[in-house]
């Protein structure tokens, strides 16, 4: 069984989060492990190197930027999770990193911390499916679930995210967001447990966007009539973009050397929405 979000019984408190962090995001890059683990950048170098002694994780310059940490076989059993270990993979590095991005601002917005609100990664939504995705069936970058008792107004709903780089066809987007409004039951669950005309399990859509995906997304929102309501559009929050190339390949180095950080860290006011309002 999968373990609740933020829980694990392996090492001190945050040290241990952050490599169960690490795990459901497929992996992260230094700057956004600093930002995790709350430490400046050589203090996170320092948390990956421990980690990599352990042999619960591994480190390597995938791309442009910092070193990217994930977390190995020996690692997933620490953190009792079923994930199949193996690097991010390089076709996904940006849009990993973004999705990172929006979590750790969501996670950081005035308001949302206190509402304890909890991640759900696309990484456990495919376990839960067991690797039997049909080919029409979207899984979400992420979903947040909001406690039923939680001091916010929008306290017990459940949020889709999507964090998008680059433009679908409005057409592919009008499909994707109609289906996650549609979905009724659990990624994963019996069927029998979708019952048709039941309560939507997402009581919103959360698109962050890059400027160039934006028009599409909301000529897509548009053309969903009433249910349009339902879906909101936020830029990409800072810290989303991977760091440009410098020339060159990029290498294997598995035991990364300290160097200037690549990005900035993700502020303590982000762009991603802290209410359920639909922008203008």
């Amino acid at each position: 069984m999968i373990p609740a979000e933020g829980t694990l019984d392996t090492g001190p408190g945050r040290d241990a989060a952050g490599l169960l962090f690490a795990a459901e995001m497929y992996g992260v890059q230094l700057d956004h492990l600093a930002a995790v683990l709350g430490v400046s950048e050589a203090r996170a170098r320092g948390v990956a190197a421990r980690w990599r002694g352990r042999r619960h994780a591994e480190s390597a310059r995938l791309g442009p930027g910092g070193p990217w940490t994930w977390v190995t076989k020996a690692g997933l059993a620490a953190c009792g999770l079923p994930y199949t270990a193996a690097p991010p993979a390089l076709a996904r590095l940006a849009h990993i990193r973004a999705v990172v991005a929006v979590r750790l601002a969501l996670e950081s917005a005035t308001g949302d911390a206190a509402a304890s609100g909890y991640w759900r990664s696309e990484r456990r939504l495919r376990a839960r499916m067991g690797g039997r995705v049909g080919l029409r069936q979207h899984i979400p970058d992420g979903e947040v679930h909001w406690p039923d008792d939680a001091p916010v107004p929008w306290a017990g709903e459940c949020w889709a995210i999507e964090a998008e780089l680059t433009p679908k066809t409005t057409r592919r987007t009008v499909a994707i967001m109609l289906e996650l409004l549609t979905r009724t039951g659990d990624y994963g669950c019996p069927a029998a447990e979708i019952a048709a005309g039941g309560p939507p399990r997402h009581t919103r859509v959360i698109y962050l966007c890059a400027p160039a995906a934006r028009p599409t997304v909301t000529r897509a929102r548009e053309a969903l009539g009433t249910s349009a309501a339902r879906v909101e559009i936020r830029l990409l929050p800072p810290g989303a973009a991977m760091a440009r190339p410098t020339g060159g390949r990029a290498t294997r180095a598995v035991h990364d050397t300290p160097g200037p950080p690549s990005h900035p860290q993700v502020p303590s006011h982000p762009q991603v929405p802290s209410h359920p309002q639909v922008p203008s």
